[in-house]
């Protein structure tokens, strides 16, 4: 996803948005220095839009967890890699990266950064209106957290 296509998926959400302020994440699952902001937020049809700023620092991860609705990220900087609930990659996405995580608990998740520079996603969580940003799942039997 090129930086014209990101503006334009920012600036769509910005259209329909109300600027809500800054909010500081607390993911439990999550590693240390893991952070987020939110940095719009509107409800529209019974569905929550939120755009937000996750940073996951050099050897941290966000945890094993689901959504329960559908995710949007782009890759801003880092290397994020994305594992599922078989303990396998599901995924690694470089800078400019677009991701979408499927909604649901069948679909537990974690993602790490491997590398030595933070991980800053921005991400679009379309979820039903007052659900969590995620749910938090146990570790399904993989050698790492």
């Amino acid at each position: 996803m090129n930086k014209r296509i990101r503006a334009g998926m920012v600036a769509a959400l910005a259209a329909t948005a109300t600027l809500a302020g800054v909010a500081t994440a607390e993911a439990t699952p999550a590693g240390p220095g893991v952070s987020g902001k939110i940095i719009s937020q509107k409800t529209v049809g019974g569905k929550d839009y939120i755009l937000r700023q996750i940073t996951i620092p050099a050897g941290q991860s966000t945890g094993w967890h689901f959504h329960d609705g559908t995710l949007y990220a782009f890759v801003e900087q880092g290397t994020l890699s994305h594992f599922d609930s078989t303990c396998t990659s599901d995924g690694v996405y470089p800078p400019g990266s677009p991701l979408t995580e499927p909604s649901g608990s069948e679909h537990v998740h974690i993602g790490r950064n491997l590398g030595t520079t933070p991980v800053v996603l921005d991400v679009l969580y379309v979820l039903p209106h007052g659900a969590p940003l995620s749910e938090d799942a146990p570790n399904p039997g993989c050698d790492f957290q």
